[in-house]
């Protein structure tokens, strides 16, 4: 099979592995105990946590360790905005985000949250015109992905975060998870940063939360001391560690592999231009990581199975969205809602081989020709 579902999980790169199998070995006690393996572990913990910090220009004390990007995504959204209720509940978010990020704001909304969805340009950007316009005193949170996992659009983070400045009371999340180890992410002009390693060939069950030490949070997880008082749990070394070690790779590869990845998303992009019935979703703003298509008249469903008969795995939207239903970035960007229900995602990397992305081409070819009708 002919793996091009990358932007859903990456396989772990073997030297991360190695490196969480040592971690494990070499320190077996938990980091708050108060005898000597504990100390040793705690001190190591802290080093693992300074050079994670380093790596990404953040302090260490801004770093909360969660257990993936869906938990570090509701730690962030709900956390925040419990904290800074008295200020207002009125919030702001794009229809690009992930589950974890919207079935959070979903939640909020049964508490009295109003949500506000900020326009869509056709380009997939935010339209920073309406979202100055949505923007209110009582708004206590911006919440806007970073790249988003459908149509790997890349939005304008930091211009967004100088708009926000002129609101104190509001602050401003960012789900980085289909950005950080792919392509130069700023932390600047944003409060809340969420991520995880499994994007970027690191162990599933780990993320982060970045929070600006002037940011308070509501926890969720009570009891239990951990390496912060914003999420209890006994600290996880060695994935800690995994992580440390993916991020260190991923950043010293990162212009190698994009410059890759760049190369396939041309050759990809134009080959199936040639198809009469094929639309590219993706924008001029879309990391080369990721390529949604449609084609016309078939629904995506249909096309992906026809691929696995040629031993080709790809997504219908993101991994966690709800089935049969159409694309809402999709939507958002095209305006067509039967253009969203066919539409698919071709995500790829360094580990994607010139020879493995000629067999796509093969095999959708074939596929175009039994399923297209013109």
């Amino acid at each position: 099979m002919i793996y091009l579902d990358y932007a859903a999980n990456t396989p772990i790169d073997r030297s991360v592995l190695d490196y969480f199998y040592t971690e494990t070995l070499n320190y077996i006690a938990n980091p708050n105990s108060s005898h000597i393996l504990g100390r040793e572990a705690n001190a190591r913990m802290e080093q693992i946590t300074e050079q994670i910090a380093k790596y990404l220009q953040v302090q260490p004390s801004e770093i909360i360790y969660t257990s993936g990007a869906s938990e570090a995504n509701n730690l962030a959204i709900k956390g925040l905005v419990q904290a800074y209720k008295h200020n207002g509940k009125h919030i702001i978010s794009t229809c690009m985000e992930h589950s974890s990020v919207s079935g959070a704001l979903t939640y909020l909304q049964t508490l009295g949250y109003e949500i506000d969805l900020v326009d869509i340009t056709v380009d997939g950007l935010v339209d920073l015109n309406h979202l100055k316009e949505l923007l209110r005193k009582d708004t206590v949170l911006v919440s806007v992905c970073y790249v988003d996992s459908e149509l790997g659009i890349q939005q304008p983070i930091q211009t967004i975060g100088n708009i926000l400045k002129e609101y104190p009371n509001c602050y401003f999340h960012t789900d980085a998870t289909q950005a950080v180890g792919k392509v130069p992410v700023s932390f600047e002009n944003v409060d809340c940063l969420t991520f995880t390693p499994h994007k970027f060939f690191g162990l599933n069950g780990c993320g982060i939360l970045i929070k600006r030490d002037n940011v308070v949070l509501e926890p969720f997880i009570h009891g239990g001391t951990s390496t912060t008082m914003y999420r209890s749990g006994t600290p996880a070394l060695a994935l800690a560690a995994s992580i440390e070690k993916a991020l260190e790779i991923s950043l010293e590869q990162l212009k190698f592999r994009y410059d890759y990845i760049e190369e396939l998303n041309k050759r990809l992009k134009q080959a199936l231009l040639t198809y009469q019935g094929v639309r590219i979703n993706s924008t001029s703003y879309s990391v080369p990581h990721i390529l949604n298509i449609s084609v016309k008249g078939v629904k995506a469903a249909i096309f992906q199975k026809e691929l696995e008969t040629e031993g080709i795995c790809v997504s219908i939207k993101s991994a966690c969205s709800v089935a049969n239903s159409p694309s809402r970035p999709v939507y958002a960007v095209t305006k067509d809602k039967k253009n969203a229900m066919s539409s698919f995602r071709i995500s790829i990397s360094h580990l994607t081989t010139r020879e493995e992305l000629e067999q796509f081409l093969i095999a959708f070819s074939n596929c175009y020709q039994r399923l297209y009708q013109s």
